[in-house]
């Protein structure tokens, strides 16, 4: 007869801490989501300590809820609150993260789609027990507006500042007026952002999502320059006989539903002489390499989003954890003779792949 299992008493208690810790920020998360939405983290930035009346005269907000949200923010470590005045103050350094949109460290678009990501779960549970996944259109709406409102610090303070001139020719070709195709555009800005640094450029942005390419269309009208740029309805076989100096996307591919075909694609669209800027996450395909935060937070999203969409589709269900490895295999399979990782000092950043005909 085998021995009988000893537990650990104290480490069945701290287990059982981190359950209800990890409940709490699960449940803070939606916290977070009213503060973002309803404008309270700005309200707080840079102010001098407030009372929960002060900030509800201020906001007119109700007084009650704002004093449990704010007892949620005090226990979670995201305002400070002084006893003896009974005043709330958010620490200035929590202002780029938090309330400051122009900021390269915002975070307002993670914290949106927190509540849409959680809201599918019940849908991916049956995904689990029957196959096949949750598509795009079965997300709420916001789901889209999340993520624009995630990439955006990308394209404000990196894609033309750093990410286009640190690859071969690029930036010459699109000051002198040549073609661009962001592919699976989402919302555009990347494409709007290319617009207003390379006015001679002819830019072009596709996905096959309609309500994402509304947005676009409605934001280049917005940043005034839709008469540069044009946004379609599209796929990637859709693309045949059209070529581009440069083509971008921007943490599509893992999403696919046939990844290398959509490589395939992208690569009989990119000129002879010219680059396709492939933008994944910076993770591995090897479980033990992603032992990080960033790990810690995609697994979650790839399982509620990228990689349960590529499965409603039947497809690859690649997942945000694609890695440089398959990067490299799909690019060579796809027809690219070049491929490099561009050296990066940021690894919160996304992996940056350069790839050349």
């Amino acid at each position: 007869m085998s021995e009988a299992i000893k537990i650990d008493t104290a480490k069945v208690e701290q287990f059982s801490a981190r359950i209800m810790e990890d409940y709490g920020n699960t449940l803070r998360g939606a916290m977070l989501y009213i503060g973002d939405q309803l404008g309270l983290f700005k309200a707080l930035a840079y102010a001098k300590p407030i009372t929960v009346e002060e900030l509800a005269q201020q906001t007119n907000l109700n007084a009650r809820y704002l004093r449990e949200w704010l007892g949620s923010m005090v226990t979670g470590n995201y305002v400070t609150y002084d006893r003896e005045t009974k005043r709330y103050q958010m620490p200035d350094e929590y202002v780029p993260v938090l309330a400051d949109e122009d900021s390269p460290y915002f975070a307002g678009g993670i914290i949106q789609l927190s509540v849409p990501f959680v809201s599918m779960a019940p849908k991916v549970v049956e995904a689990f027990r029957h196959g096949g996944g949750a598509p795009e259109e079965s997300f709420p709406i916001e789901t889209w507006e999340g993520m624009e409102r995630m990439t955006m610090p990308w394209y404000k303070h990196f894609l033309v500042q750093h990410w286009i001139p640190s690859l071969t020719d690029v930036k010459a070709k699109l000051e002198q007026g040549g073609s661009v195709l962001d592919f699976g555009c989402g919302s555009g800005l990347a494409a709007i952002t290319m617009a207003k640094a390379f006015p001679e450029a002819h830019i072009f942005g596709c996905d096959f999502h309609p309500p994402s390419i509304e947005r676009a269309r409605a934001n280049a009208v917005a940043a005034g320059v839709s008469d540069r740029v044009q946004f379609e309805v599209n796929d990637s076989g859709a693309l045949a006989g059209k070529k581009f100096d440069f083509v971008t996307t921007f943490v599509v591919i893992h999403d696919a539903t046939d990844p290398q075909q959509m490589m395939k694609d992208l690569r009989a669209s990119t000129a002879d002489d010219g680059t396709f800027l492939m933008v994944e996450l910076n993770l591995s395909e090897e479980l033990d390499e992603n032992m990080n935060l960033f790990g810690r937070m995609m697994y979650p999203q790839s399982t509620l989003y990228c990689m349960t969409c590529s499965l409603s589709h039947g497809g690859a269900g690649l997942g945000a954890c694609m890695g440089e490895g398959r990067a490299r295999e799909m690019a060579e399979v796809a027809g690219f003779s070049q491929f490099r990782k561009v050296p990066s000092n940021r690894p919160a950043l996304p992996a940056l792949f350069e790839l050349r005909p």
